[in-house]
């Protein structure tokens, strides 16, 4: 039995959300970017700064939030990737979560705004990702941060950048990442999962829309080589990488990849926090005035502040 709030919030999203898979690329990020809603928690941070930083696929934009009475010492830095298929989605999307977080985890967020499919093709995303790790990285003083405390985050899609940017850091000789936050993440294209079967339709999330996704990110069904910096379940093992928060919802077609990657990293050794909501749907934790959304946001603030401990 579904919570009230939860049904009748299913309701409207799914008579209402567009169906992008029918659409192409710029299609599906206009109407998206058309329901968008204005963010009403601008004084969360003490200051929000759009930066654009040079890489060696060419500019990347960034937006840096500093929470209010900083204080003196560094503070933890959250490099943080919004989700949205790999297509749709920007740092306007995903600004009040990003205002949240900086708040209530007291860091600096750094909000990449990576480049999008299907006109940038796997893997352009997770190099985008892992050069703003790196830059964060270099240049933590000058962001009142502390180097040793770079934590990667995101959702959905960017839960797979989020998990790849560690699995890069560790291959590629760094820089270490203290934590990794993985929201209801995309890692693996294989659509064959209980969950996908059991959640494709009348939950907000698609199986049809997950496909599509993956074929704007990818151009087709082969996974590139490095197959991890694409798919990072597919890794050839786990070991090495930072403490995990993992958020999983349970009437999401992604529910089981996010526990097998839960399992792949404790397998492996690496600490795992995973907070599981059965009665939530994918999305549920960036919809602000949801009433479960609120309390689950709380719960992963502290769980944050623990493995950073």
């Amino acid at each position: 039995m579904l919570d009230t709030e939860v049904s009748e919030l299913l309701k409207v999203l799914n008579e209402g959300f567009p169906p992008v898979h029918r659409m192409t690329g710029a299609e599906a990020r206009a109407v998206v970017a058309a329901r968008r809603v204005p963010v009403d928690n601008l004084d969360d941070v003490r200051s929000a700064e759009d930066r654009t930083i040079d890489t060696d696929d060419g500019p990347l934009r960034l937006r840096i939030y500093h929470p209010h009475d900083e204080g003196g010492a560094p503070l933890p830095v959250i490099v943080f990737f919004h989700g949205g298929g790999f297509v749709f989605c920007d740092l306007d999307s995903h600004d009040g979560f990003c205002r949240r977080m900086s708040r209530h985890t007291r860091s600096v967020v750094v909000s990449v705004d990576y480049r999008l499919a299907p006109e940038h093709r796997a893997p352009a995303a997770a190099r985008d990702a892992y050069a703003a790790v790196k830059w964060v990285a270099d240049n933590a003083a000058e962001l009142g941060a502390d180097s040793g405390r770079i934590v990667t985050a995101g959702d959905s899609a960017g839960g797979n950048l989020a998990a790849v940017v560690c699995l890069m850091a560790r291959d590629l000789g760094g820089p270490p990442i203290a934590a990794q936050v993985l929201i209801y993440p995309v890692v693996e294209p294989s659509f064959d999962s209980d969950s996908y079967r059991r959640y494709a339709t009348g939950y907000f999330n698609t199986r049809a829309a997950m496909e599509w996704y993956w074929q704007q990110y990818l151009g087709g069904d082969a996974v590139p080589e490095p197959a991890h910096q694409v798919a990072p379940l597919r890794a050839a093992d786990h070991a090495g990488l930072p403490p995990a928060v993992i958020v999983t919802a349970g009437l999401d077609p992604l529910c089981d990849e996010g526990r097998d990657y839960a399992a792949a990293l404790t397998r492996s050794g690496v600490p795992v926090i995973h907070r599981h909501y059965p009665g939530l749907f994918h999305g549920f934790l960036t919809i602000a005035a949801l009433g479960p959304a609120v309390s689950a946001r709380d719960l992963l603030w502290t769980d944050i502040g623990s493995v950073l401990t």
